[in-house]
């Protein structure tokens, strides 16, 4: 028999109230992710705390990830939303983009926002909107087919490694990982703050990821197909294909890996899933998958704690399905 898959939500404004963590916990997370894009460890103290203590009233030793801020690239900060209307052109200067990606801004050039949600093409010192939508401070920004060299760790990401252990942090994830070097990065900085004991799972985000990942498996504790950047790497019908070799080279390997994005998001404004996003849990179990996580879906959606009972409930299935199977 398998190992039990292990069940990950996502912290965020949605579920920081001890009731909710309580709830989550009682349908079966295992674990949560923090993400660290927007925040550190010692802003977050207080619903950390609050994420603990709903993990001791329910008998549970909650896993703690930490998602770090890695090589991704993210705009700064806007006065306001800025609403980008699609077929309309705004000036490159409207968008607070960081120095050394306006370098890479030329003509022709695809922008993808807010993990690809947004579209926009360069023309000249414009920018042409061909997806459109509400585009808030601090989102993604990703120029498909341009390499932009950023180190592996931020120094916010270092401060959050010394921090770690204080707030039982049991995995960091790291972001975009290139190369066998980037994880090398983040386990000198674990060893330098006696964290030898906390996992690193590297996430398949691009090309050169997906490219490198025989060489990552030994470097890391677990892969995560991170299924959100990665479709913006590749025509989305590419993107299955790329997760059953990941899949593939991880159980080839005898390498845990988790499935992550968009698992449940119909969730995230609706009671129930679609039948599609249960078969895809389902699959990613029968794939070997050690571990699933939502992100949005628990983090700011309208129904948290019935997304982990989907969730765990579909993978307790595909579980019983998978151990019924003839060797």
């Amino acid at each position: 028999m398998d190992k039990k898959v292990r069940i990950f939500g996502t912290l965020g404004p949605a579920c920081r109230d001890r009731e909710t963590l309580t709830e989550m916990f009682s349908e079966g997370m295992d674990g949560i992710r923090l993400n660290l894009s927007h925040t550190g460890l010692r802003e977050a103290a207080g619903i950390v705390q609050t994420y603990q203590e709903a993990a001791r009233a329910c008998g549970v030793i909650p896993e703690l990830l930490i998602d770090m801020q890695g090589p991704e690239l993210r705009i700064g900060s806007l006065p306001q939303p800025l609403l980008l209307q699609e077929g309309r052109q705004i000036g490159i200067g409207e968008i607070p983009f960081p120095e050394i990606v306006r370098a890479h801004i030329t003509d022709g050039r695809e922008l993808l926002l807010d993990d690809g949600k947004l579209l926009l093409k360069a023309e000249g010192e414009k920018l042409l909107v061909l997806r459109g939508g509400l585009l808030e401070s601090r989102k993604s920004v990703a120029l498909p087919g341009c390499t932009i060299p950023v180190p592996a760790m931020t120094d916010a990401d270092r401060e959050n490694i010394r921090l770690a252990s204080d707030f039982g942090v049991t995995a960091v994830m790291q972001p975009f990982v290139r190369s066998r070097e980037d994880l090398a990065a983040v386990r000198g900085a674990l060893d330098e703050a006696d964290c030898r004991h906390i996992r690193l799972l590297a996430k398949i985000e691009n090309r050169t990821g997906l490219e490198k990942l025989s060489e990552l498996i030994p470097c890391c504790d677990e892969i995560v197909i991170a299924r959100g950047d990665l479709g913006n790497a590749m025509p989305l019908w590419e993107l299955p294909a790329a997760q059953k070799s990941i899949s593939s080279a991880c159980r080839g390997a005898g390498r845990d890996f988790m499935v992550v994005t968009q698992m449940l998001d119909s969730m995230t404004h609706r009671p129930v899933p679609t039948r599609a996003e249960v078969s895809d849990i389902f699959n990613a179990v029968l794939d070997g998958a050690s571990s699933v996580m939502v992100t949005g879906e628990t983090a700011v959606g309208e129904h948290p704690a019935a997304v982990i009972r989907f969730l765990s409930r579909t993978v307790r299935a595909a579980e019983a399905y998978r151990d019924c199977l003839p060797l």
